[in-house]
Parts: structure tokens; sequence; C-alpha cells
């Protein structure tokens, strides 16, 4: 799979006047995520026999979800690679890039910071052996997804993580988090990229 230049498109999809500051391919992290958005259509779910159950239930099998979404295979295996409440800043962003099933084609996500918002971007379908067309066109497709402002970001980092050392968590000033990852054998240098613009006031 090439590696797509979104640079361009991103400055035509930000409004007139803003700057785009920092640009990296990424994905949302593998492990346990926030807690999807509150659907109005879909009633709550009711929880087994309490906390003692619970525990007792995820002990037992690892495919368990409760519904914090906490499942053990997960914590073991990938970590926790978010937090929040239903409906917070880091559930909605995950929410957002989630494939729709059926899933037909492969999109990359892209993050972005701008003097004004952090954005979350897809890309149109990528191909793994793709042409210099099927690039233009994945990133003549490009789209944002999901943006805040700037000041709904409290912090940015890249650090070290048991799995993969170039992590980038956000933590948003509701109190959420969200960590993107790029492949191990990917440089980190975007997503340091990205941490410094949202800390940058």
């Amino acid at each position: 799979m090439a590696d797509v230049d979104y640079s361009e498109r991103l400055t035509q999809l930000v409004e007139p006047g803003e700057q785009v500051l920092a640009v990296a391919k990424t994905g949302v992290a593998q492990g346990v995520l926030p807690a999807d958005p509150p659907d109005p259509q879909r009633p709550e779910p009711s929880r087994p026999g309490g906390f003692v159950a619970s525990a007792l239930l995820n002990v037992i099998s690892p495919l368990v979800t409760f519904s914090a979404g906490d499942r053990l295979v997960d914590r073991i295996t990938y970590g926790v690679a978010g937090r929040g409440a239903p409906g917070s800043a880091a559930s909605t962003l995950q929410y957002a890039r989630r494939p729709v099933p059926p899933a037909t084609s492969i999109k990359d996500t892209i993050l972005a910071v701008t003097d004004q918002r952090f954005l979350v971007c897809e890309s149109g379908a990528v191909k793994l052996w793709s042409s210099r067309a099927d690039d233009e066109r994945a990133a003549a497709e490009t789209t944002i997804v999901w943006s805040v402002p700037r000041a709904e970001v409290a912090s940015a980092r890249v650090g070290w993580h048991r799995l993969n050392p170039k992590r980038l968590r956000v933590d948003f000033t509701d109190g959420s988090w969200l960590a993107f990852t790029v492949p191990i054998a990917e440089p980190g240098k975007p997503l340091r990229e990205i941490a410094a613009a949202l800390n940058a006031r």
C-alpha cells in the first residue's frame, strides 16, 4: 500500500483562513475503548447480576462484554485504548471511525491539527497494490468525519507503551481520552508532530 499524501486535500477541506499545522495517517489503537454514544433507538442494556457476578464472569470468560465494553482478553492483549462516558469526545470520535458493516473497502484514518481545530478524517478507498491514480483518488475522496475546537483538547503525548512506543494519547477537557497508533515499522514523527501542534497554545 502506497503512502498517500493527504496534506493538499486537507488544506482544501478546512475553512477559509484556517491553517493546517500537522497531519498524520494513523488508526485508533486496539484495546478497551470508550462506551458508544447513547442511541435513542436502543433501550439501555440490563446489567447481569451486579458487580460480583460480573467480576466472576469476566474472570471465567474473556468473551463476556459488560456495559463499559471491557473484555478481559482486550485488557491483557492490548491494554486500555481509551476512556470516556457515552457521548464524550473520545466516545463520539471512536464511534465516528468505526466501519459500518459490511466494510467493503479499506480506508485510512488521518488526524490533522489546524490553528483552530482537531480533525479526524477518512480517506477514499485504498488498495494494497495501488497506482498513482488510486492514491490520488483516495486523497481526493478524503472527508472530515469528526472535529472539535482545539480548546477541547486538554493535552496530547506520544510515549512508551508495552505494545507500541509510538502510541499517541489525546486527552480531552471532558476527562475522556483516546489512543492512536501507527504500525510498529512506520516512523512515529507524524504522531509527535500532532502532539506538538495540539499542545502549542
